[in-house]
């Protein structure tokens, strides 16, 4: 299809509001409308123009200045001013043409203004650039409403900030996710939602890219925590890219991720929590042992271990049940997690009725105050063990071994020791603490106890 046909045809399907109360000058314009290929409407007064145009929705109006009762000011006045014609334009056609006259026109709405008397193909020109220039409009009209649309119904939460770091828009997921009401984060800052580190890092790249454009690239997309209005935290994928117009702006994409989060860290714990007692499992603790080792060979600390057990358990299964045994290790191990209340500390079932604990830069008398507080709690609990010959409660017995480990130690003398000195708290009689000698390497500790 040729360019003159395409504009044919769009000039075929416009329609024109002809106001005119000079019925020559009327049928002069609708028949050269008409032979232009566009449907026409006329109107002699103001009155019938507005009626007209709310129920036709032309796509222009010509509208002669001079009329009687309503002259064409007012009735272009009350054409923007109703919402089915207020997007209409509207051309004057008049015989004042004075600047005030002009100046007066365009100020109440009009687009353009033709002087009579009229020359024809001076109107046809006119009326094919305000054809257009209404074609162009409505197609990003169109467009900008299809983005919003868009916008709007996005799955993920859309921001735009600004290269200071206060917020300029966001979409209702947004809004949603974060639990604010409509534009009610507009002009925040950033640092509102976001840690000041991330914050900082965000607004170091702002700085960068705002004086540098030509090397804006996507921030990618990371992890962060954001903040919900309610102070929760909500693990989020945040991705920035740059978008430059009058100002530099960052368009940032959030997708929330809270119940993947959620489940990967039900995972993660499952994997290293005992079901039965929901403290560590022996997996978890001998990662974490490994990581406290190598701490302390690098800065020279104290690691103490404890090792326990329940005293004569298996009678106590056997007299009392499976279950009473199992609420039972509940129990302890929950009194044992207690005393395991530092970063460096970690409380953990090992198996069966075995516990152990791990005190970070802890030295021996330290630890062996922990262990006779860890014993006499469990005491204290007075969970009736009816077969103990050691006690009419569930006791327990513990070894405690501490070292300053360096490069060349082992990690499984250290249990070696602990070990130790468990079996000789249960040789002397159950219910009670036994300790390694404070400062001595692992091996050392354990030929002490081998000749002890």
């Amino acid at each position: 299809m040729s360019p003159g046909s395409v504009e044919h045809s769009q000039r075929h399907e416009a329609a024109i509001l002809i106001v005119d109360d000079a019925p020559a000058n009327l049928e002069l314009l609708r028949k050269l409308m008409s032979e232009q290929g566009y449907q026409t409407y006329v109107a002699t007064s103001g009155e019938r123009a507005l009626a007209i145009a709310q129920r036709a929705q032309p796509d222009l109006i010509l509208l002669d200045v001079l009329m009687p009762d309503m002259d064409g000011i007012e009735t272009c006045r009350r054409l923007k001013q109703h919402p089915l014609t207020q997007r209409i334009p509207v051309i004057f056609m008049s015989a004042k043409t004075e600047t005030e006259d002009v100046v007066a026109g365009l100020d109440c709405g009009a687009v353009d203004y033709i002087s009579k008397p009229l020359r024809m193909a001076e109107v046809c020109a006119r009326v094919r650039a305000q054809l257009k220039i209404r074609s162009n409009n409505e197609t990003q009209q169109e467009q900008a409403e299809r983005l919003r649309t868009i916008v709007n119904n996005m799955a993920e939460g859309l921001l735009i900030i600004e290269a200071d770091g206060r917020i300029q828009y966001t979409n209702p997921a947004c809004d949603q996710y974060l639990g604010y009401r409509e534009n009610e984060l507009a002009g925040r800052f950033i640092g509102e939602l976001l840690s000041p580190l991330v914050t900082q890092e965000y607004l170091d790249y702002f700085a960068m890219h705002a004086a540098n454009p030509e090397k804006a690239h996507n921030h990618g997309t990371r992890e962060v925590a954001i903040r919900h209005r309610n102070g929760a935290a909500l693990s989020m994928d945040l991705t920035l890219t740059p978008m430059y117009l009058r100002q530099p702006l960052y368009i940032g994409l959030l997708h929330d991720i809270t119940h993947h989060k959620q489940s990967e860290d039900a995972l993660q714990r499952a994997a290293y929590l005992d079901p039965l007692t929901q403290i560590a499992n022996r997996r978890h603790f001998d990662s974490f042992l490994e990581k406290e080792w190598q701490r302390a060979v690098r800065g020279g600390g104290a690691l103490s271990l404890v090792v326990l057990d329940v005293d004569h358990f298996k009678l106590y299964n056997d007299s009392l049940g499976h279950p009473a045994g199992d609420l039972c290790l509940q129990q302890v191990a929950q009194a044992i997690a207690a005393h395991a209340s530092r970063s460096g500390d970690l409380a953990a079932r090992y198996g069966g009725e075995e516990f152990v604990l791990l005190f970070a830069d802890t030295d021996a008398d330290s630890a062996l105050h922990l262990a006779e507080a860890i014993r006499a709690g469990i005491e204290a609990l007075q969970l009736p063990h009816p077969r103990s010959s050691t006690s009419p409660w569930i006791t327990v017995s513990i070894g405690v071994a501490t070292i300053r480990p360096h490069q060349l130690d082992d990690r499984e003398a250290l249990f070696v020791a602990a070990d130790r000195a468990l079996y000789v708290a249960k040789e002397a009689g159950r219910n009670q603490v036994r300790a390694t000698h404070s400062g001595s390497t692992a091996w050392e500790t354990v030929k002490a106890l081998v000749l002890r």
